[in-house]
């Protein structure tokens, strides 16, 4: 893909941008550490989600990929480039929240396939755990 081009995706008769631009994600510890102060969690044994509601307006992502459990950069950079992937096509479906995406021992030993379906189901939990918080 081109650097500064981004897809988009015709939703409903709306045109809707795919980008992932700085906007959209954690940038400084301050803001790492913020999501981490009070977060709402959404875990398997391999990944964890950490969520906080933010005043923005948009979702943001921050990732943390340790080598203490990914020794080479090349799975670092996958498990990355997925999250970051699968983050930027349904952005548009995430309420206000700054999400972390942790990594956690044994993340190397998942397919892209599988990986992205867990994704899918935290992020999911995440969703339902803010209407759920909303509605009482």
């Amino acid at each position: 893909m081109l650097k500064g081009v981004s897809l988009c995706l015709l939703n409903l008769s709306t045109l809707v941008k795919l980008d992932f631009s700085r906007g959209l994600r954690l940038l400084t510890p301050a803001q790492f550490k913020y999501v981490f102060q009070a977060p709402q969690r959404a875990s398997t044994p391999e990944i964890t989600i950490l969520a906080r509601l933010n005043h923005l307006g948009t979702p943001r992502l921050g990732l943390a990929v340790p080598k203490k459990h990914l020794k080479l950069a090349h799975d670092r950079n996958r498990i990355k480039r997925l999250c970051r992937e699968y983050f930027r096509t349904h952005q548009h479906q995430f309420p206000a929240l700054d999400f972390v995406v942790i990594a956690k021992v044994g993340i190397g030993k998942l397919d892209n396939y599988t990986l992205t379906m867990m994704l899918d189901k935290l992020w999911q939990r995440h969703i339902r755990l803010l209407q759920k918080s909303q509605s009482v």
